[in-house]
């Protein structure tokens, strides 16, 4: 009887899995193509430990952004602030598509944090189209770079992209006193996280420990981040939980600091969806812009991810009225792996 049930209930959800492939193909094959070729562009977008924090649901001229809270860090990220920032990262993304396709944009942002984009045929977009061709070359290049400098009048006209109403860029150059203030946070942030055990647990959900891993998963810090080979499941990640610790992690990141050029402060002067989303696509702006003049960069969060130390470091830098929020080393050096995305057909809520 019990042999007979499971048959039957397996047939049953079976049946439920191809029917639902069935009705997300018919879904995705009904959108319109341009709505498709925007998302397709958006999900290229970065997220904290590449968790894609996102989903999509499309209209008629119209594509909502939600927010993905089984995505969501509840150890690092305990107010979704980087989770907001990601999903303005994919909107920038999105705008500069529907640009390129020829229409322009009307975005509101629900009280939840819904990004609505109504799509306007014809209209004048607000995103840049000449910076679609760097959207699938940006990459989060976590390596060591070669010490070289940007150049001060490049940085000067980066200094001008955020709006300064609600974002704000500085930059430290690499030798200065701030840039070493800085480089002491990111530190003492190593440490603190580095001796949290829910901290460690949830970066280890988020480790994809070889290439059969990786791509099942198709997101999350892949094992190439990390300098490993690929070795089967049961030895890589024993081997690379190991690796993770205090030690290692503040001695590596303040090599990969001190080969750097600038590092990199955006702050938002309120705590809201909107200012947040707002950093998001100043933050990817930012970044196609300078993927488009060969100058790398990797994320070093973990003063802003720390409240005490946060509020330190505004002090420190006398930004008391502004809220640090993403923080980047900027250089040059070598193309690394780029990370996986899940698919258009995984993103698109019916």
């Amino acid at each position: 009887m019990k042999q007979q049930l499971f048959r039957k209930t397996g047939k049953i959800h079976l049946f439920i899995i191809i029917l639902m492939g069935t009705i997300h193909s018919t879904h995705l094959q009904s959108q319109h193509p341009d709505l498709l070729y925007m998302i397709e562009y958006a999900i290229q977008a970065p997220s904290g430990h590449n968790t894609q924090p996102w989903f999509f649901k499309t209209g008629e001229n119209r594509i909502e952004i939600h927010p993905d809270f089984e995505k969501a860090l509840p150890v690092v990220d305990a107010d979704h602030r980087e989770l907001f920032i990601s999903l303005g990262c994919a909107l920038e993304n999105l705008c500069i598509a529907a640009s390129e396709k020829g229409y322009g944009q009307e975005i509101s942002i629900s009280e939840s944090g819904i990004i609505s984009v109504h799509l306007l045929p014809g209209g004048s977009g607000s995103g840049d189209k000449e910076l679609l061709p760097q959207i699938p070359l940006r990459q989060t290049n976590r390596s060591i770079y070669n010490g070289k400098k940007v150049p001060g009048e490049t940085i000067s006209a980066w200094e001008k992209i955020a709006d300064k109403e609600s974002v704000s860029i500085y930059f430290y150059e690499n030798g200065t006193t701030e840039f070493d203030q800085i480089k002491s946070y990111v530190e003492e942030g190593n440490r603190i996280q580095m001796r949290d055990q829910a901290f460690k647990r949830e970066l280890k959900d988020w480790m994809r420990f070889n290439k059969k891993h990786s791509e099942k998963k198709k997101d999350g810090l892949s094992y190439l981040v990390f300098g490993a080979p690929n070795l089967p499941f049961f030895i890589s990640k024993p081997v690379i939980s190991v690796a993770i610790n205090e030690r290692s992690q503040v001695k590596g990141d303040l090599r990969k600091i001190d080969s750097s050029s600038h590092l990199v402060l955006f702050t938002t002067r309120q705590h809201t969806f909107s200012n947040w989303i707002e950093l998001g696509r100043t933050l990817q702006h930012f970044l196609l812009i300078t993927t488009g003049e060969g100058v790398v960069h990797s994320y070093f969060n973990q003063p802003n991810e720390i409240r005490e130390l946060s509020v330190r470091m505004a002090g420190t830098l006398q930004l008391e009225e502004e809220y640090p929020s993403i923080l980047l080393r900027i250089g040059y050096g070598e193309a690394m792996p780029y990370s996986k995305r899940r698919g258009i057909e995984e993103v698109l809520s019916l």
